[in-house]
């Protein structure tokens, strides 16, 4: 299996309040909006190309 390799940054502009209603809601699963944004990021994938999308994803 390929391991992630997480050296690319990304920017979002969000709302301030939905910013920081955000950092509290990963704060309470005692999680860094790094990791959450990631997981929806894995899940958005996943939905569109499907369960197997690592392989296709990842590969070097």
């Amino acid at each position: 299996m390929t391991t992630e390799h997480r050296t690319a940054r990304l920017t979002v502009l969000i709302d301030p309040k939905k910013k920081a209603a955000f950092e509290q809601l990963c704060r309470e699963e005692d999680m860094t909006p790094s990791q959450v944004v990631r997981q929806m990021i894995r899940d958005y994938i996943e939905e569109r190309l499907g369960p197997d999308w690592r392989e296709e994803v990842l590969r070097d």
